[in-house]
């Protein structure tokens, strides 16, 4: 990745995101460059999975972790913010109950869960969205590395992590709404959804979400744990050897990747005005694993660029031709791993300091490693000198 796409990429998300909030808000609807509330809202959702696909490239590109559940992650956000938006209906809802969903009646409950005590409050619903995927994360990746789980097998059970939680959710019994899940939103902190300013809002804060989660993703592979990060993803035994514990550098960044999608989906359900089981399907997971692809693996703007790119793609054509969508989602993947293996920007971007996946060229891993073994040697000596001087 270069430097250039490090300042673009943050400035193009939150430059475009204003650029369509002036044109929606300050535009009369007859101008021929007014846009949309429509459009806003696609927008604003191609940003929620671009979070995902940010989330999805952290452990893929830089840990090597192929993830068929990171989905999950995505809906547990957006359960919390629709758990939330459920209560703030109160006694709006059909049955007029103040307390209870409108779902919850429906089945004969009586009283509200524990768990959903709290959920009034949009700043608990917002740190809850954080919470919960992290805590599913860390519990699921704690296991899964300790027990040195890897490649196929941890992709495996990673998608028989989401979809267990869709067969969850899919019970009544579970008091989220079952198969129909939560709908029918009013408000978020107090402003109308169905009003184009808000739409706008929160349009722009997906986008400023998306750009900080970029800066702080890059942050992150460019510091020492960045480094080391990518040698693990590289010759895995080898930084065990030196002195490190692959296993913990996986699982503080399989953790932070899951609040990152945790945030994309809390901001995703206000925009779409519905959250239900069918955002745990594996599937959803896998397409976010072709966004990346497509944009290019290891390069985190090329997942932005890869989610926003299928997605306006799935939108014009499943408006022209529904039928063909899978096939065409299908073929593109075939055809990107075929004849742009790096992606988009991965083919653009050969070079930079653990960015782009390596070549034969570039050993980036293999280079960290023999730095941090530089690292332990001087270290070494420098203790070895001390030594020597108190025996002296």
């Amino acid at each position: 990745m270069t430097r250039l796409s490090l300042t673009l990429t943050p400035v193009v998300i939150i430059g475009v995101a204003i650029v369509l909030a002036v044109l929606n808000l300050a535009t009369p609807t007859t101008s021929a460059l007014h846009v949309s509330d429509f459009v806003v809202g696609l927008a604003g959702k191609y940003l929620c999975y671009a979070m995902l696909a940010l989330a999805v490239d952290l452990v893929w590109g830089f840990a090597g972790i192929l993830t068929l559940g990171h989905a999950a992650f995505f809906a547990l956000g957006g359960y919390c913010m629709g758990m939330y938006l459920t209560r703030e209906i109160g006694a709006r809802g059909v049955y007029a109950n103040a307390n209870l969903p409108d779902f919850m009646i429906f089945i004969g409950w009586k009283q509200l869960p524990w768990y959903w005590h709290g959920f009034d409050f949009f700043p608990f619903a917002v740190v809850m969205a954080l919470i919960v995927p992290a805590v599913l994360a860390a519990i699921f990746g704690f296991l899964a590395f300790r027990s040195r789980v890897g490649g196929v097998y941890l992709s495996i059970i990673t998608q028989a992590l989401t979809y267990a939680l869709l067969l969850a959710f899919f019970r009544n019994d579970m008091g989220f709404g079952g198969n129909n899940g939560m709908t029918d939103f009013k408000d978020i902190a107090g402003f109308p959804l169905n009003r184009s300013t808000t739409t706008t809002a929160l349009m722009v804060i997906s986008a400023l979400f998306t750009a900080a989660a970029f800066l702080f993703a890059r942050w992150l592979v460019g510091s020492r744990y960045g480094k080391v990060l990518v040698a693990v993803r590289d010759a895995e035994s080898r930084t065990r050897f030196l002195g490190y514990r692959p296993e913990y550098y996986k699982l503080v960044v399989w953790t932070l990747s899951a609040m990152i999608a945790g945030i994309g989906g809390a901001l995703y359900v206000p925009q779409v005005g519905i959250i239900n089981p069918s955002e745990f399907a594996p599937a959803n997971s896998i397409e976010a694993v072709i966004w990346v692809a497509v944009g290019g693996r290891g390069t985190l703007s090329g997942a932005i660029l890869g989610a926003v790119l299928v997605n306006f793609g799935k939108t014009v054509l499943t408006g022209a031709l529904p039928g063909a969508w899978l096939y065409a989602l299908g073929g593109l993947f075939i055809l990107v791993t075929l004849f742009l293996p790096r992606g988009i920007m991965g083919t653009f971007t050969r070079r930079g300091a653990g960015a782009a996946l390596p070549t034969a060229g570039e050993p980036q891993g293999l280079a960290a490693i023999d730095g941090a073994s530089a690292d332990l040697q001087e270290a070494g000596m420098h203790a070895a000198g001390a030594d020597v001087e108190k025996t002296a």
